[in-house]
């Protein structure tokens, strides 16, 4: 392997001093020629703004097409070329390769469960009767020859005499329903196509409420400004085309609408909203034929859902004038805000709630780890549930007869545990480890807090080897997602042993615009205060390199979807800051992403360029495709997208990565790795998440400077 590309490689890891973008090509990296058009000028505000790549929106266009496969050959020629990235991939597979299983849950005779041998590219739906023997229920893994068909959902009536299934297509947001006769397995009539942003809920065993888009036509995907969503009623053994719309259309356009019935069947539960904060909500009463359908809220000022009814009593979980969360009642007769009762008050930790087994769990989190408490049905509180540690417990909800629960606890060094919970006892038991090969008395994980830019004390868990050395020498991962209400609690990761096993640490910073600490923590972090969530990651990689767990040198970021934005502001603010980026799928264009898709949903987070100009003044100076700055020295960067994202489209990620290849300066690659039949992220075959992450950790040790990688030492 004595080549130049070799030779350059090492320097590339450890240049620091050579600034030119022909230091690159003579080390064997040419990026490929991005065309520049002068001529694509928009005005807001009575200042022009060139776009010069916006022929990259176009991603079904075969110029596009050509830069895409262009872009991918630098990246995984380079990619190639590191010495241990086969290692890392043999070691992640040998981490990935034990049995996986879900909560179990109960339909009709049969208990359900998901399972995953090891290594197949889908979890398979298993079954079994009680005393009887596991079966294959559905097996997503046959569903497409490369394993980019998933599994979306599944939805069965209460007997669990039908079932409606979700299947989602390389990765899409658009999903098709399939309905089946779970004893037999017969599929009863044509598939539903064309649902988005949608579950599956029976009204009985006639039919299922659903929501979707009107899909556009194709090559014109950039109609986000009018998408608006509707909810639908599909009576079974009618055709799809004349299921009945019951909410939205020109009556009620809004841009995310759900329908659920309530357990009991006796209510619709509607909510609609314009953004990804706030909801109207409205309810029907389907035990009168014809009923109206009634509203409850009737702004976007709040969050509110009915998780449950008895007769008709209504128990609504909403944040309306309680930032951090409560339970309120009210009666179906009388169900407006002005005569809601208290039944689980707000207190100083946010609050979710499920219910099963005649009870109410309340799933706090408290510096954004859980604490879980048990109610009865007068709001009197019976217990707290004794956890394994400070970590993440989720899945405290079932069928409102149930006798036992199965929740799943899981930390940064806890690997996920499925447990059993008796909920007359309180008692709870193991009822499947896990089986990854990770030993977690050999590591920790604390949470410290920091002070950002204003003086606000931001919380951070940072995870290790015991006994691991402060010598700002650890090659480290600092990641963050500040945004959309969203919390990061701790949950293990396999891949994230491969980091640890080499001496890394892995840093969470639970950064404004989450949801850690209620709707004023989420607020904090939104539209004119967004550049809060960026100075609050800024500092905590600062707190990490001022602590001596890292140094500017052994540090990457990483994130994703608005993640990625926060990544991508960071490096266009801080380039000085960190050695290696990931931003993945992200949200890079301010002053655009409202046109794409579902994007004008989001503006109650970010905001839009057309809505003032002061407002487009701040998304502008932020925006990472338009604060590139030519000359700049650049971390190592890797843009991630795949190419079936239809949420956060790759557009994106194509004019982020064009334009900061064009300012860039320096030895550092700057790289953009294009999947395909991949979409936002759910539903990868495992295959695609092991190379992915495969490469991800090569290229941030190679560019470190890290040799010694599972017995690589040195390249011949």
């Amino acid at each position: 392997m004595k080549t130049k590309w070799i030779v350059g490689m090492l320097l590339l890891a450890g240049c620091q001093t050579e600034n030119s973008k022909e230091t690159s090509e003579e080390m064997g990296l040419t990026y490929p020629e991005t065309r520049k058009d002068t001529t694509v000028v928009d005005e807001y505000f009575g200042t022009k703004v060139n776009d010069v790549y916006r022929w990259l929106e176009d991603d079904r266009s075969e110029e596009t097409a050509e830069w895409v496969k262009a872009q991918n050959k630098v990246t995984f020629g380079f990619l190639e070329q590191i010495p241990y990235r086969g290692k890392i991939e043999d070691r992640l597979t040998e981490l990935w390769d034990y049995e996986k299983y879900s909560a179990p849950f109960k339909r009709g005779d049969y208990t359900y469960f998901y399972k995953n041998d090891g290594l197949q590219n889908q979890s398979v739906v298993y079954r079994q009767k009680e005393g009887g023997e596991p079966e294959v229920f559905l097996d997503p893994n046959s569903f497409s020859e490369d394993g980019t068909t998933s599994l979306a959902g599944l939805s069965f009536t209460k007997d669990g005499s039908l079932l409606a299934f979700q299947v989602s297509e390389g990765g899409s947001d658009w999903r098709k329903v399939i309905i089946m006769n779970p004893e037999t397995k017969e599929v009863l009539e044509d598939t539903l196509v064309d649902i988005k942003f949608s579950g599956t809920s029976w009204r009985g065993n006639e039919g299922f409420y659903y929501s979707s888009y009107d899909k556009p036509k194709e090559g014109s995907e950039l109609s986000g400004m009018t998408q608006f969503h509707k909810l639908y009623f599909h009576k079974l053994g009618t055709p799809q085309s004349e299921d009945q719309l019951i909410f939205g259309g020109q009556e009620t356009p809004r841009r995310y609408i759900g329908g659920g019935v309530s357990e009991d069947g006796n209510f619709l539960v509607i909510s609609a909203a314009e953004s990804t904060t706030g909801n109207e909500l409205y309810m029907q009463d389907l035990r009168k034929p014809g009923s109206p359908i009634v509203t409850l809220v009737d702004n976007f000022d709040s969050d509110s859902w009915i998780i449950h009814t008895i007769g008709d009593k209504l128990f609504i979980e909403t944040n309306m004038d309680a930032p951090k969360g409560k339970v309120v009642t009210a009666d179906a007769s009388n169900p407006t805000p002005e005569a809601w009762s208290d039944f689980i008050p707000e207190t100083e930790n946010v609050l979710r709630v499920g219910t099963a087994g005649g009870k109410f769990f309340a799933n706090y989190l408290k510096d954004a780890t859980s604490l879980v408490q048990q109610f009865d049905v007068e709001g009197k509180m019976e217990r707290e549930i004794e956890l394994p540690g400070v970590g993440t417990a989720g899945g405290f909800g079932g069928r409102w007869d149930d006798d036992e629960i199965y929740y799943i606890y899981t930390s940064y060094v806890y690997p996920s545990t499925i447990f059993k919970y008796s909920i007359e006892t309180g008692a709870s038991e193991v009822y499947k480890e896990s089986g990854v090969k990770f030993d977690p008395e050999q590591y920790e994980s604390k949470q410290i807090f920091y002070t950002s830019k204003d003086g606000t004390k931001i919380p951070m868990i940072i995870t290790h080897k015991k006994g691991i050395e402060l010598n700002g020498q650890n090659p480290t991962m600092l990641y963050g997602y500040g945004g959309f209400n969203v919390s990061l609690t701790p949950s293990f990761r396999t891949s994230n042993i491969v980091l640890m096993e080499n001496g890394g640490i892995y840093a969470v910073a639970n950064l404004r615009g989450g949801g850690e600490y209620g709707e004023t923590w989420h607020m904090a972090g939104t539209k004119m205060q967004k550049q809060n969530v960026f100075d609050d990651f800024i500092a905590a990689a600062e707190y990490l390199i001022d602590n001596k767990y890292t140094s500017t040198e052994k540090l990457a970021i990483a994130g994703g979807s608005n993640g990625g934005l926060l990544v991508g502001a960071t490096i266009t603010q801080r380039p000085d800051l960190v050695k290696v980026a990931f931003p993945a799928v992200g949200v890079l264009d301010m002053l655009r992403y409202n046109k794409f898709t579902a994007g004008a949903g989001w503006a109650s987070d970010y905001g839009t360029a057309e809505e003032s100009a002061e407002m487009f003044q701040y998304l502008l100076n932020y925006s990472p495709v338009h604060n590139t700055e030519a000359g700049t020295h650049y971390p190592a960067t890797m843009v991630t997208t795949g190419d079936h994202d239809d949420r956060v489209v790759p557009a994106h990620s194509f004019k982020f990565a064009a334009a900061l290849q064009d300012a860039h300066e320096g030895a550092n690659p700057v790289l953009i790795r294009v999947e395909t039949k991949a979409g936002h992220g759910a539903g990868k075959p495992t295959a695609m998440i092991i190379e992915e992450a495969s490469d991800r950790w090569a290229f941030m040790f190679w560019n470190m400077g890290m040799e010694n990688v599972y017995g690589e030492t040195e390249v011949n």
